[in-house]
């Protein structure tokens, strides 16, 4: 395929789908590192099904203890996962006596976002 025949098959402005472009523009170094590592944090399946879990919750706080039960996972494995995601920004931890309590980080998911989208 040569060049001019690639172009061809591109999506156009004129045929309603438009060119896509990250809304923020290029990424500065800081800002390529900071998004790096939230994405990365995001990068594992059990991280995944954590965080979704607790951001389902809205802004309510949620039990570490509730996790386990829910999810199938051992108490090892939550909190493994949820320093990540702590240490990465997504979440924020208070230790309430035995318990860990976990809420979302609004700011992060608006950066994240920011990020993705493409217009």
């Amino acid at each position: 395929m040569t060049a001019s025949s690639a172009t061809n098959h591109a999506p156009s402005a004129a045929g309603g789908q438009g060119c896509c472009s990250l809304s923020t523009g290029p990424l500065e170094i800081a800002s390529a590192e900071r998004l790096a590592a939230l994405l990365k944090a995001l990068s594992d399946p059990t991280r995944l099904r954590l965080l979704s879990h607790i951001a389902s919750q809205g802004c309510e706080t949620v039990c570490a203890c509730d996790l386990t039960k829910e999810l199938g996972i051992s108490q090892p494995t939550v909190s493994h996962h949820t320093k990540k995601l702590v240490d990465a920004g997504l979440l924020t931890r208070e230790q309430r006596g035995r318990w860990a309590y976990y809420s979302v980080i609004p700011a992060a998911f608006a950066e994240l976002q920011a990020f993705l989208d493409l217009t």
